[in-house]
């Protein structure tokens, strides 16, 4: 979702740095390009235990995270700007006939909408894994296995497209082949580490090569 079909990273971590900043918590925006694929509970409770030394309570967690997606929504107004290439890699899935589904950590309950809005015709509400649908979220492999579930699929019928550590490592460890798209300003370099098999530029490189890789598959 962030980072690969949205261009909304700079604002989620821009939001996350300032409203914890505002309750005690260092963190740099650069961090939370770490953090992403997190729920955003996992990434309050992390960094609550880092700098207090205690878990958040439940109450504490609610009040930091509306005040971050409100934090978010000033800084993307009026809405998220679609990412350069995703429309590209979602017309090719589709002339190869292969399935869309969508595993975020994100908990917009506006979620369908939006991808309505600007993907219209690529997504089935059925096929969407949301941090409503899981207890662990990325890097445990729990998002992907519940996006495997939805899809009828074994881990060999699928392939991962992520641009973050965390979600790659999620991808591996549900045993799914996991590509990286390197659309923030992480080095390849973390990418690889964190598993990645192949590591594209850019979406757009990515959707020139899909063919080549669906006759591998």
């Amino acid at each position: 979702m962030d980072g690969v079909l949205y261009d909304s990273m700079p604002s989620h971590a821009r939001a996350w740095s300032e409203v914890l900043s505002s309750v005690g918590i260092k963190a740099s925006e650069e961090e939370f390009y770490l953090f992403e694929g997190r729920t955003g509970r996992s990434t309050i409770q992390i960094l609550f235990n880092r700098t207090f030394g205690r878990d958040a309570s439940p109450e504490e967690v609610q009040s930091i995270y509306e005040k971050k997606m409100q934090r978010f929504i000033e800084l993307e107004y009026p809405e998220s700007k679609p990412m350069p290439g995703a429309l590209e890699v979602l017309k090719k899935t589709k002339e190869l006939g292969l399935q869309r589904i969508i595993v975020t950590g994100s908990g917009q309950h506006s979620l369908l909408g939006k991808l309505e809005k600007h993907y219209p015709g690529f997504f089935d509400k059925e096929l969407i894994v949301t941090a409503y649908d899981v207890q662990n979220g990325k890097p445990h492999p729990e998002p992907y296995l519940m996006g495997l579930k939805k899809g009828r699929l074994q881990p060999e019928e699928a392939m991962v497209v992520e641009n973050a550590p965390l979600g790659i490592e999620s991808g591996r460890a549900a045993g799914i082949y996991t590509i990286a798209v390197n659309t923030g300003p992480l080095p390849n370099r973390i990418l690889e580490e964190s598993g990645a098999q192949i590591v594209y530029p850019s979406l757009q490189a990515f959707a020139s090569d899909l063919d080549r890789l669906v006759s591998l598959w």
